[in-house]
C-alpha cells in the first residue's frame, strides 16, 4: 500500500535537520520497522498499546511522537491516537537491543492530517481540527503522561507547510 503523505513527512524529518537526534520511522514513512509503544517495561501483546509513525529521541528518551493520518481523519481516530500514546511509557524494539526507551520529561505529540480528499471551500473539517487541537491542548498533560505539548498540522503532499512543522519541532527540542 502506498502512503505518499507519510513518505513526504518521513523525507522531511531526518538527521540533517535534527542532527543530535535519533529518528525512527515506520515503513510507511520510509523506515524499516514498526514503532510499538508499551504501557510498561514488559514487552508483550497485553502491554502494547499502539504503533506510531515516527519517533524522535534525544539521549535515549522519546522527545517527539508524530502520527500521520491519510485516511481516517475523524475526531475519534485523532483523539484515540493521542490517548494510546499518552497512556504508553516505553518504546521497546529489537533494533534497540530490546532496551526500554522511555518518555522524556516533556514530550511533543504531533498529528499531521491529510486534507487531500477535502473540498476546502465546502468542508468544516479544518475548523473542526483547529477546535480539536485547542481542546486537547486544554487537557494536557493527561494525568500520568509526559506528553506536554500537542499540535496538529494539515495539508497534503503538494501544499504542506514543511517549514512550520520543522520549525515547531526545532523550537520544542531547544527547551
Amino acid at each position: 500500500m502506498e502512503h505518499p503523505f507519510h513518505e513526504k513527512i518521513g523525507d522531511l524529518i531526518n538527521n540533517t535537520v535534527f542532527p543530535n537526534c535519533k529518528i525512527i520511522k515506520d515503513p510507511a514513512c520510509g523506515g524499516g520497522q514498526h514503532i510499538p509503544l508499551f504501557c510498561s517495561g514488559e514487552r508483550s501483546r497485553e502491554t502494547e498499546y499502539c504503533n506510531v509513525d515516527l519517533l524522535i529521541t534525544v539521549d535515549n528518551k522519546i522527545k517527539v511522537i508524530i502520527e500521520i493520518e491519510e485516511a481516517n481523519i475523524k475526531p475519534t481516530q485523532i483523539c484515540g491516537k493521542l490517548l494510546t500514546s499518552a497512556l504508553s511509557k516505553y518504546f521497546i524494539h529489537e533494533s534497540e537491543g530490546s532496551n526500554l526507551i522511555g518518555m522524556a520529561d516533556s514530550v511533543l505529540f504531533i498529528q499531521v492530517l491529510d486534507s487531500l480528499k477535502l473540498k476546502i471551500d465546502k468542508t468544516a473539517k479544518t475548523k473542526q481540527w483547529d477546535k480539536i487541537e485547542k481542546s486537547i491542548q486544554d487537557i494536557i498533560p493527561v494525568k500520568g503522561s509526559n506528553i506536554s505539548r500537542y499540535k496538529i498540522f494539515y495539508g497534503n503532499k503538494t501544499n504542506f507547510n514543511d517549514k512550520g512543522l520543522l520549525n515547531y519541532i526545532s523550537e520544542f527540542l531547544k527547551q
